[in-house]
């Protein structure tokens, strides 16, 4: 096996099963919650919302961070990674003091505008559900950042493990602390077993030699670099959720039956395109840490993190379209719902397919410090994207396929063109691979 390849399974194998696992405790926790009835699984759905939405601001200093610390690694540069660390964690102490005050004073607003005029019962156990998760983000994001923290440093099993253990104990404590406190008793059991985690990383970080070693940098201009290199990531992550839900609203014209199908369809293709960001994550390290061995060594782990998660792309496209009538009649799906789903399923394989390849690409950019541009691609093809399936949704769910797929093409074709220039003019900026962005 090319020893690329080999590097970026190795990374992404860990990465791929901590996704897996944060996905199955979060369904099975919904489980034990829809026992409450509806308007519980409502106000659960608001704070699972709301996370995913703080996960992009968390992204500005634990991406940041790990871009720098596998900058430092592969530079053999023990004050940069401390300087990295540093940064790392003021930015994190400046940013999670203002999440929290101001999602706990807002947090009756934020709960009323996601469930609109439908809140009745909901409304107050949203609000009880954010009173104990909006202060639990702090150890969310503290958690975020060791994670990102240890995957700079190389090692991804640990953060593999950390999710294991939190989820793990998330899936025995739910029934107990949701039969005691209902709702509240869900978000209490989400935070305690996020703390018991987050007790044994920051254990495992002290073990860290790279990460404790000396820095002599102003911790002022590390938080600089950390906000430069870590926010371009956070916004490409925005841009993408931002996407997927006016995306939503555009599925919406074609009919009910669409939205549910459309929904199963994103559900079921996570276990693909979560192997997709797991080799994100391993092709940005893995260039990272091969920082300083030029422009050939990039487009060689390009071309394997491609290859890797194309592969993985293709077979997901066969067993979708292969295993559809399956999948949906696993749901429970309507027969409306599942002649739509079915349609879906055999018509979204092209885009996976590309998505697979851009998804990759985006790693080796974030690597090495191309975020910006990245960015920049990722905001065009979703400028791209939503006109052309807002005209092409007259054709039903067939023309919401062929819309992601030709915006898809685009920013791949895009990425592939601009990634051997981007390098090229990096090395020959600095003679190395740059840890600054913008």
């Amino acid at each position: 096996m090319n020893a690329h390849r080999r590097r970026l399974v190795a990374l992404a194998r860990p990465v791929y099963l901590s996704l897996l696992s944060s996905v199955a405790a979060g369904i099975i926790n919904t489980v034990w919650v829809s026992r409450l009835g509806s308007p519980a699984v409502a106000a659960v759905a608001v704070a699972t919302n709301t996370e995913n939405v703080l996960l992009g601001v968390a992204m500005v200093f634990a991406s940041g961070t790990t871009v720098l610390v596998a900058h430092a690694r592969g530079a053999r540069d023990p004050a940069a990674a401390r300087a990295a660390v540093r940064g790392g964690w003021a930015l994190c102490a400046l940013v999670t003091p203002v999440v929290v005050v101001g999602g706990l004073l807002l947090r009756e607003p934020l709960a009323h505008l996601v469930l609109g005029r439908h809140d009745g019962p909901a409304l107050p156990l949203a609000v009880a559900y954010l009173a104990i998760s909006l202060p639990g983000m702090a150890v969310f994001f503290v958690q975020q950042l060791v994670d990102g923290l240890l995957k700079g440093a190389g090692d991804t099993r640990t953060p593999m493990r950390l999710a294991l253990l939190a989820n793990g104990l998330i899936l025995l404590c739910d029934p107990f602390l949701i039969a005691l406190h209902g709702v509240p008793g869900a978000a209490a059991s989400t935070v305690l077993c996020r703390s018991v985690a987050l007790a044994a990383g920051l254990v495992a970080l002290r073990r860290n030699t790279l990460l404790r070693t000396a820095a002599r940098q102003p911790a002022a201009r590390s938080v600089a670099a950390t906000w430069r290199t870590g926010l371009p990531m956070a916004a490409d992550f925005t841009v993408r959720q931002g996407g997927a839900l006016v995306l939503v609203a555009i599925v919406a014209r074609i009919g009910v039956p669409a939205v549910a199908a459309y929904a199963i369809a994103c559900k079921v293709m996570y276990g693909a395109t979560m192997a997709f960001y797991a080799v994100r994550q391993a092709a940005a390290l893995h260039t990272a840490h091969t920082r300083g061995a030029g422009t050939d060594a990039r487009r060689a782990i390009a071309r394997q993190a491609v290859l890797v998660s194309g592969t993985v792309g293709l077979v997901a496209t066969g067993l979708l379209a292969a295993a559809a009538p399956w999948i949906m009649a696993a749901f429970g799906a309507g027969p409306a719902v599942a002649h739509e789903g079915v349609l879906l399923l055999r018509c979204i394989g092209p885009y996976l397919l590309l998505m697979a390849c851009f998804i990759a690409l985006g790693g080796v950019f974030e690597g090495s410090g191309g975020a910006p541009l990245l960015l920049r691609v990722t905001l065009a093809g979703t400028a791209l994207q939503l006109p052309l399936a807002a005209a092409l949704s007259a054709l039903g769910l067939p023309g919401i396929c062929l819309a992601l797929a030709l915006a898809m093409a685009a920013q791949g074709g895009t990425a592939a063109a601009l990634l051997p220039r981007e390098a090229a003019r990096r090395q020959e900026e600095t003679g190395v691979c740059p840890v600054r962005s913008g």
